[in-house]
């Protein structure tokens, strides 16, 4: 009698725990690289609340910012091995391996990072490309577009001239071939290099100047639209398989609603660090002449021409995907 009132006791307790485990819901773990404050993890917070509000609590998201669980550079290896259940890579730190997607990254003068993130997410949903196959893409968006800070005044082009500019990526090249010394380093390394004279200032999208307080640095700021920087929230496959068919449709349905709102987020946001920045510090703002302009796109065709020969080698359609980015820039330019 005393075992059956204990097996009985026994289940009614696995019956409870089974009930609140249900009542909870799923819980995913996501996460960021960067810090908390900056945009990836704002966005990475708005997704998980407008997720936990549509599921009315049946998957509740778990946030990791600041590379507290992955890193920028084993994001990707973590979440397709269950490290975090999902997870935001900038597709810069894995050069090669995402040869569609980095067309984003070309230097055509995005001015917007909203119109940059559509063009992004229509590229992604009409090539379905091969090179996201073992993952499950949650979103796409952009960082705004690059421009230079610095602790000297470029009014002009000519300016450049042997000045050193911490910068990533494609930039570095531009930058090289416009005269100035391109110098390669990681963003929390900068604020000692301005303060040593190492580097003369940045090539960053203008939400570091409050972000990461680079205004009190660099005084001087020139709009030069150099690249954006493609960003991917991806979810381990097995894990988005067993989701229920219900809750991965309202996955789907935020996609591209949360891409354009990164994108609306970061041109407000970008627009008031700039102007706060003005507030506090004085900085003053140049622009060039549209010959300058020309002469940076320029700059930029052997890039273009290098990630040409690269995504045909990687079996893909490299003209018609150009000629699409290109199309696509030019439509939401004018919507």
């Amino acid at each position: 009698m005393r075992k059956f009132v204990r097996l009985t006791g026994a289940g009614f307790l696995l019956a409870c725990l089974m009930s609140v485990s249900a009542l909870a819901g799923t819980t995913l773990t996501y996460a960021n690289f960067p810090p908390a404050p900056t945009f990836p993890c704002v966005q990475m917070e708005q997704w998980k609340a407008e997720v936990e509000k549509r599921t009315n609590g049946a998957l509740a998201i778990q946030t990791f910012p600041g590379s507290t669980l992955l890193g920028a550079k084993n994001m990707l290896r973590g979440v397709q091995t269950g490290q975090a259940d999902i997870g935001c890579i900038s597709t810069s730190y894995y050069p090669g391996v995402f040869p569609l997607i980095s067309v984003v990254n070309l230097p055509v003068a995005f001015t917007s990072t909203e119109v940059a993130s559509k063009v992004m997410w229509d590229l992604f949903q009409k090539y379905q490309p091969d090179e996201f196959k073992n993952v499950k893409v949650l979103t796409v968006f952009t960082s705004a577009p690059s421009h230079i800070m610095s602790t000297v005044a470029v009014k002009q082009l000519s300016d450049l001239k042997g000045l050193e500019l911490r910068a990533s990526g494609s930039i570095l090249k531009i930058l090289n071939g416009l005269g100035a010394q391109g110098v390669g380093m990681p963003m929390s390394q900068t604020p000692e290099a301005l303060q040593k004279g190492i580097v003369k200032g940045l090539v960053s999208s203008y939400d570091v100047l409050k972000d990461l307080n680079f205004a009190e640095q660099c005084q001087y700021e020139t709009v030069t639209n150099l690249p954006v920087y493609p960003f991917v929230v991806i979810m381990n496959k097995a894990r988005w398989e067993s989701l229920p068919a219900e809750t991965q449709k309202t996955l789907d349905k935020l996609s591209r609603e949360q891409a354009i709102w990164t994108g609306q987020y970061l041109d407000d946001y970008t627009t008031k660090a700039l102007a706060w920045a003005k507030g506090k510090y004085q900085v003053d703002v140049f622009t060039l002449t549209d010959a300058e302009y020309a002469e940076i796109r320029k700059q930029g065709e052997p890039l273009i021409a290098a990630w040409k020969a690269d995504a045909i080698e990687a079996g893909l359609d490299a003209e018609a995907i150009l000629a699409e980015m290109l199309a696509l820039k030019a439509k939401y330019e004018t919507d």
